[in-house]
């Protein structure tokens, strides 16, 4: 490796590398980038001087041995052999995604260790595997949004060779990679960046620190590029963009659709799909526009929408922004249009929000879900669905996750139910940053009135340990019945075609207050559901029967389906 940096605000910089005897001057490339004549081998420590200071990561560094503040070590990405070489890649349309956090996914809390885990993903019958943030953090354990060097993985985790054994892994096993990144900021520990060069706009911030300058062409580059080591150098599938609406871009064209166009141009280059899929508060579908008609052109974003809207039909909460979703026909309009607001008032923002979605876009670029980690996460006690539904609600949920009309996804564990928590946990060394953090957390559920008391030390690391899945609980009762469930609910996805159109126009929905029942038709196929405490009867079409129930009381007699409390009927036309 022949090292380079981005450094326009040095004067002077020197590569600092042991093994070659200590600081060897660098040259001035132009535009900012100084080179060094000298050649690095696999495996060389090394790291960058500027103006005679401490010496600091590679800003691209791809592995870090020792964490954030020590030397980068070359990574040679091609010395890997592949053995995916007839992995074709996979469509998101039509697929069920399956988040996970490394950390938390396994005892062990490593790569190596989930691809061990992977038959059981194959069993429940996921097409995609969507990691957490993997990049380089300061500390053993946390979210993974604290990254500040993006280009190398957690060496807890295993760091970038293990990563390439993980893919290499989920795509024998026939699973596509998502890989969650942040590009809208960075941690609060370990953050050289700045010293090199104006990555980050000092007088404009975000709700996790300043914002990124996507200003200056370098720093968009160092975001491209980095989306295209992942795709291209690691093989992975996609990629999930974290809170997209935090970018401010001023530039034209907008950063998402030059990532767009790039990671378009590298899928035709490497003949496989590559997927984008962008996290956003806005509920703009602009993001999955075509660039033909003024959008983006990204593959698909999140519909928070959904999840708020399901979220009240089970549990009935209706605390801050939950408060707009309380009635039922919140969960009709969010399953048939694909936001909520969509241009209206949003009393939790106090304006108006959001724009419709052209209802010829197909359905599947919404992805939707019941959990996910900042719906649980962010809780004060990092409860699950598990841990306040009983087993009545919990089926319900899954079959409301899974015959979704858009793309469903699932958070690990919520397939068995887990009594396991996920909280918000965090390992800064430096003890000022993580008191700073934990009075931040309690303040902020304060605020939102939930009880200080019910908030976990983000700094104990028994928070993390409580967060890791007990998959010893997976095959007991009464998890087992559940996670047979959700393989039910997937297979039967791919068995009845109707479930995967993506037609909004051929997505019905309907529901009643008071009786607490919701029916979502879909061509061929609809799912009949009782939220409420007693029975209720809804007529179905003649010659209809279920295809699968929750509970095994539910039956239909003289056209009429008779539903159980707290129960979901599918009803097929008999020939299915």
């Amino acid at each position: 490796m022949n090292p380079a940096v981005w450094a326009p605000r040095a004067r002077r910089v020197e590569l600092h590398a042991p093994r070659l005897g200590g600081d060897l001057p660098m040259t001035s490339a132009g535009d900012g980038w100084w080179r060094a004549a000298t050649q690095l081998a696999e495996g060389d420590e090394y790291g960058f001087v500027l103006d005679g200071g401490a010496v600091r990561p590679d800003p691209r560094s791809q592995r870090q041995p020792r964490g954030v503040h020590d030397l980068s070590a070359v990574f040679d990405a091609g010395a890997h052999e592949w053995r995916d070489g007839a992995w074709n890649g996979r469509q998101l349309a039509g697929g069920v995604v399956y988040e996970l956090h490394i950390g938390t996914f396994t005892d062990e809390g490593t790569l190596d260790a989930a691809a061990r885990r992977l038959d059981h993903l194959v069993d429940l019958g996921v097409d995609f595997v969507e990691l957490l943030p993997v990049n380089a953090f300061n500390g053993t354990h946390n979210w993974g949004y604290d990254g500040v060097l993006w280009f190398a993985v957690h060496e807890a985790y295993g760091g970038p060779a293990a990563y390439q054994r993980f893919v290499d892994a989920c795509h024998a096993a026939g699973l596509g990679v998502i890989q969650d990144v942040v590009y809208n900021h960075l941690g609060p520990s370990g953050n050289y960046l700045p010293e090199f060069g104006p990555y980050l706009r000092d007088t404009e911030s975000n709700t996790w620190g300043s914002s990124v300058d996507l200003d200056e062409p370098e720093v968009r580059r160092h975001i491209l590029d980095n989306a295209a080591m992942w795709l291209r150098d690691f093989h992975v599938d996609g990629l999930r963009l974290d809170a997209v609406h935090a970018l401010k871009d001023r530039r034209s064209p907008h950063i998402l659709q030059e990532l767009g166009e790039s990671v378009d141009a590298l899928s035709a280059h490497l003949g496989r799909p590559l997927t984008l899929i962008a996290e956003s508060d806005l509920n703009d579908a602009r993001l999955i526009t075509a660039r033909e008609a003024d959008g983006y052109g990204l593959a698909a974003q999140w519909s928070d929408d959904y999840h708020h809207a399901l979220h009240v039909a089970l549990t009935g909460e209706t605390s801050g922004y939950y408060a707009d979703f309380a009635p039922l026909s919140a969960l009709v309009k969010a399953s048939t249009r694909g936001f909520f607001h969509d241009g209206t008032f949003s009393s939790f923002r106090g304006r108006v929000h959001g724009r419709p979605i052209d209802p010829r876009l197909p359905a599947w670029r919404l992805v939707t879900f019941s959990q996910d980690h900042d719906q649980i996460g962010n809780r004060a006690a990092g409860d699950r669905l598990s841990q306040t539904l009983d087993p009545g609600g919990l089926a319900v949920a899954a079959v409301l996750t899974l015959l979704t009309p858009f793309t469903p996804m699932l958070f690990m564990g919520e397939e068995w139910g887990a009594s396991t928590p996920w909280q918000f946990f965090t390992s800064h060394p430096e003890p000022e940053l993580g008191e700073a953090t934990a009075r931040g957390r309690k303040a902020e559920f304060a605020r939102m009135g939930w009880d200080e008391s019910l908030v976990p030390d983000p700094q104990d690391p028994a928070t993390f340990r409580r967060s890791k899945l007990d998959w010893q609980e997976r095959d007991a009762s009464p998890h087992a019945a559940l996670l047979e469930l959700y393989r039910e609910l997937i297979a039967l996805r791919r068995r009845i075609p109707g479930l995967t159109d993506p037609d909004f126009g051929r997505i019905a929905a309907s529901a009643d207050e008071e009786e607490r029942w919701f029916r979502l038709a879909r061509p061929g196929a609809e799912i009949l559901v009782d939220f409420s405490a007693d029975e209720v009867r809804l007529r179905v079409p003649s010659g209809w029967s279920i295809a699968l129930t929750t509970d095994a009381s539910a039956r239909l007699a003289d056209g009429i389906a008779i539903l159980p409390p707290r129960s979901a009927v599918v009803i097929v036309p008999s020939e299915a």
